[in-house]
């Protein structure tokens, strides 16, 4: 085939663009000597120093593209008059202008660039020509061209006829072919109409996103979230943006999204993250992992606070000179409430609590003794410290969760009339010598959220003026949510804290809704969420991960797993069947250690997903390694290796050239949503798929 006859003028036009990206480079690096301060300057130039710096810091940021493709794409605007010019755009990563500031590139996020994803033939958008390019590095490979109106009309094609379903398909199938490495790239080269309007969408609301397997929902999400920065950076640049993932695994494989896009300050996190002085390493499963969730808890801690606020058992009598001064059970009983009514919060109130003791032993004794002068002479005697613990603790997060889990009698006086008996001794565990080795969960991070909400700040002395922020939760101006359908009424309780204005993305797929509070639809999830403006709901339908056969496979189980939800329809028609595999039996492990070694083979250089449910996980390692496999674990080494072994719990939202999927029964049979498990499972691949098995299938895989 012919080179493009364009080709050579925009190789040039991209050498041009890269010489102006590195002398807008040297540029900003020379910010830095504009302000000198020596060991004598004055504070207004140390702080402009400081100012100069952070920015320049910020903008080489930005300007670092390692080896993602500067420029990939231009658009051409039809001329509206006769004696009128076409205008013409290059579309890339960032904005580039020359020593003149005229534009070299355009910033895809610009408004000027959406006609660039939104143009169809029947909507134009005032386009003539719209070109995508393939490059690799800043090598212009080939030139794909889609032509508008009068352009178009003039080759003899119909108009009508030219409203394509994909945009650019020759770059976007070539992104798809490309071999995964174990980190979500970014598509901004490729982004498609259906997501373009996701993207730009309007910043306020909830806005929430359905998308089933491999329509590019999570990358979406991560566009949408750098456009909003470009497009509000303030006020969000200073409220923040944050990024919440389903675990650590999925955080690493994503990570690197927003930094190629120029993108560098939003925060990633698990909800754990936000949870500060806590070490959180296991997962509840079961019974315990439903009742955390529950928000049935909200009043249960809110009773156990209330059950650490308590009365004197007997009178405080304690020795003041010749005298005995005497706060009764009935004046610490009338204490209590007035504390309780004063002050929203428990921590607080300890400073009252205390002032109102020291006043009542100060009125016990004979003649006028100052409230101040007892306080001074008695807070440290023991009697005084233990009355003051058992009526009005201080206490942390850590420790209110650690005393309430650890204690039945808590627990139960606590549940009474909440939970049954099964559920909240499903809460009970073993007390820990020290708080540093309590085995926190994922599922205690939305009580320990909870329990610091309820409990407040610690009373501490502060200077005049000073605030402390680590008291207070932090707050953002807009928060994505991934694979939100899996997420309980506690934790989104926990999210819906931090919005700042009510502004957040929730994406997710509720066929894939696997947790132990897998919801049945968004609308369950939306009565959880900010309701300061209605929220907008939206779907993505068009797959471009999977190719159609491993769809097709995929769907069977999606017709049981949750019937109610159509399949994204491929944009990939061809591609590889799927394998079913029968093992020997016993020789499920060697039989997996095989198919490895040969989809390895199959998608030279491309990686290898080899999911499993929690109990063959074991088994399958031995095998690969007696086989000689080089592998990785996933929670152990992400997807570092081209052989990984992944937890089916762990899987969802991650993809790969080709998946192994193991005893597919089993997972039905283990996971607590286990035909929804089994489809997260199907639908991770992009080019092959094997299903390996000495079991019998289960009854949603059968045709």
């Amino acid at each position: 085939m012919a080179p493009h006859p364009d080709l050579i003028d925009e190789q040039a036009h991209i050498d041009h663009a890269y010489a102006c990206l590195q002398a807008t480079r040297e540029a900003a690096a020379r910010l830095t000597s504009m302000v000198e301060v020596g060991r004598g300057g004055t504070e207004q130039a140390r702080f402009e120093r400081e100012v100069i710096q952070e920015t320049v810091v910020n903008r080489l940021t930005q300007l670092q593209l390692g080896d993602a493709a500067l420029c990939f794409g231009r658009i051409d605007r039809a001329a509206e008059g006769p004696d009128a010019e076409t205008e013409s755009f290059h579309i890339g990563r960032i904005a580039v202008s020359d020593e003149n500031q005229d534009p070299v590139i355009v910033d895809w996020r610009a408004p000027v660039a959406e006609p660039f994803y939104r143009a169809t033939g029947r909507q134009p958008m005032g386009l003539s020509r719209r070109r995508h390019f393939a490059t690799r590095g800043r090598k212009l490979l080939a030139i794909e061209d889609e032509l508008f109106g009068d352009t178009l009309a003039s080759l003899g094609t119909p108009v009508g006829d030219a409203k394509p379903t994909i945009s650019g398909q020759g770059a976007l199938f070539s992104a798809l072919e490309e071999s995964r490495t174990g980190r979500l790239g970014d598509i901004v080269a490729t982004i498609q109409g259906e997501q373009d309007e996701i993207i730009r969408a309007p910043l306020p609301g909830v806005l929430v996103v359905q998308g089933g397997p491999g329509t590019g929902k999570t990358v979406v999400a991560l566009h949408r979230a750098a456009y909003l920065l470009y497009t509000h950076r303030f006020p969000l640049e200073g409220q923040g943006v944050l990024v919440i993932g389903p675990n650590r695994l999925f955080l690493g494989y994503i990570e690197q999204v927003l930094p190629s896009l120029g993108e560098a300050g939003v925060e990633l996190a698990v909800l754990g993250d936000l949870v500060p002085d806590v070490s959180i390493r296991a997962y509840d499963r079961g019974l315990a992992a439903r009742v955390k969730g529950d928000p049935r808890m909200v009043r249960m801690l809110a009773r156990a606070a209330r059950d650490r606020e308590r009365p004197l058992r007997s009178d405080l009598v304690i020795g003041y000179g010749l005298q005995r001064l005497t706060l009764t059970r009935e004046r610490s009983a009338a204490i209590i409430a007035d504390a309780r009514r004063r002050y929203r919060r428990h921590n607080p109130a300890r400073k009252y609590v205390e002032n109102e003791l020291f006043a009542e032993l100060a009125l016990s004794g004979r003649g006028e003794i100052a409230a101040s002068e007892v306080r001074e002479r008695l807070r440290h005697h023991p009697d005084v410290r233990e009355a003051l613990e058992w009526m009005w603790p201080v206490l942390t997060p850590p420790q209110f969760l650690h005393d309430l889990f650890g204690a039945r009698g808590l627990l139960r006086n606590a549940a009474r009339g909440l939970l049954s008996d099964a559920e909240w001794a499903a809460l009970h565990r073993e007390r820990s010598e020290e708080l540093g080795q309590v085995p926190w969960t994922h599922d205690d991070a939305p009580l320990l959220d909870e329990a610091r909400y309820l409990l407040g700040p610690k009373p501490r002395r502060r200077r005049q003026g000073e605030t402390n922020l680590e008291d207070e939760i932090r707050t953002y101006g807009h928060i994505v949510v991934d694979e939100a359908q899996d997420l309980s009424p506690m934790q989104l309780r926990m999210l819906e804290r931090r919005s700042l204005n009510g502004s957040m993305t929730v994406v997710g797929d509720i066929a894939q809704a696997t947790g132990q509070w897998a919801h049945g639809s968004w609308e369950e999830i939306l009565d959880l969420l900010p309701t300061k403006r209605p929220p907008h709901r939206t779907e993505l339908t068009l797959g471009y991960r999977l190719p159609a056969p491993i769809m097709a496979l995929a769907s069977r189980v999606l017709r049981h797993a949750a019937p109610e939800i159509s399949p994204p329809r491929s944009v990939r028609e061809d591609g590889a069947e799927p394998r079913i595999i029968r093992a020997a039996m016993g020789q499920l492990a060697a039989e997996v250690a095989r198919t490895a070694l040969a989809e390895r083979e199959a998608v030279d250089p491309g990686q290898v997903a080899v999911i499993c449910p929690p109990s063959r996980i074991d088994a399958v390692c031995d095998a690969l390694e007696d086989a000689g496999i080089a592998f990785g674990r996933a929670t152990r080494n992400g997807l570092e290796h081209r052989v990984t072994v992944v937890e089916v719990g762990l899987v969802k939202g991650l993809e790969v050239d080709a998946a192994i999927v193991v005893e597919p029964s089993l997972m039905v049979d283990e996971e607590s949503q286990g035909d929804r498990a089994l489809y997260v499972a199907l639908t991770r691949a992009t080019k092959r798929l094997a299903v390996v098995h000495e079991a019998p299938l289960p009854r949603s895989l059968l045709p």
